[in-house]
C-alpha cells in the first residue's frame, strides 16, 4: 500500500511538472523564423514597445514586477519599436536617456505621460521639457537625443524588427527564437515564464529546441 500510495504522488509530480510547461506552439507563442542569434550568454528576452501603446502600458506594471524577481540566468532588454516616423522620437528619448543614466526614474514617468496625462511628446522640443522637470540636463539630453551614435541606434532598432518578425506591440522574444504576443498581460507573463523554462531544459539537453 505504501508503495502504490508513493506512485500515485509520483504521477501527481509528474503531471504538475507537464502542466508548468504548458505553452502552446501557435497558441501562446510563435517561432521566430529565421531564428537569430542572441546576444548573451544568459537566456535573452527581448521586449519590443512604444510608450504611446495602450498594451505596451497595461503590460509595463507586470513586466517590472516581473523584472525584480526574474531568474538570475535571464537577461531583459528594452528595444523601443519604430514602426512609422512619428514613433522615432519616442525611440530617441528611450536610448538617450538610458546612455545618461536616466531611464530607470523616467520609463514609468513616459508611460504616464502618454497613457494617462496625454502629454504631447511629438517633439524633441516639447520632449526635453518634459524630461528638464525632471532633473534631467537640457543641454546633455539635447546632444544625446541628436548624436551621432543615435543614428546607428535607430537602424539597429529596425533592423531588429524586420529580422524578428515583430508584428505589433508589444512583443516578446525570448533566445532569439520564440515570440510571445497579442495575449493579455497575466497570460504574457506566464508563457514568458513556461518559455524561458523550456529554453531552459533545451539548453540542459545540448541545444536542442523544444517546441
Amino acid at each position: 500500500m505504501k508503495a502504490f500510495i508513493k506512485s500515485l504522488f509520483v504521477a501527481a509530480a509528474l503531471l504538475i511538472g507537464s502542466a508548468a510547461l504548458a505553452a502552446e506552439l501557435g497558441k501562446d507563442y510563435k517561432l521566430v523564423n529565421p531564428a537569430q542569434s542572441a546576444g548573451v550568454e544568459k537566456i535573452e528576452v527581448l521586449e519590443f514597445f512604444f510608450y504611446g501603446c495602450s498594451h505596451c502600458f497595461h503590460l509595463h506594471p507586470h513586466m517590472s514586477k516581473w523584472e525584480k524577481t526574474m531568474p538570475k540566468d535571464v537577461e531583459l532588454t528594452y528595444v523601443p519599436t519604430i514602426f512609422r516616423d512619428s514613433w522615432e522620437s519616442m525611440a530617441r528619448t528611450y536610448y538617450a536617456l538610458e546612455l545618461l543614466g536616466q531611464l530607470h526614474p523616467l520609463h514609468d514617468a513616459l508611460y504616464q505621460a502618454w497613457n494617462v496625462d496625454q502629454t504631447d511628446l511629438s517633439d524633441e522640443a516639447r520632449i526635453v521639457d518634459f524630461v528638464a522637470t525632471r532633473g534631467v540636463d537640457r543641454a546633455k539630453f539635447s546632444a544625446a537625443y541628436n548624436s551621432f551614435s543615435m543614428q546607428s541606434k535607430m537602424a539597429r532598432a529596425k533592423q531588429m524588427i524586420r529580422s524578428y518578425g515583430i508584428p505589433g506591440t508589444p512583443s516578446l522574444v525570448v533566445d532569439g527564437k520564440y515570440l510571445i504576443t497579442g495575449l493579455q498581460p497575466a497570460d504574457t507573463i506566464r508563457v514568458l515564464d513556461e518559455v524561458i523554462a523550456m529554453v531552459r531544459k533545451a539548453r540542459s539537453q545540448g541545444g536542442k529546441r523544444v517546441q
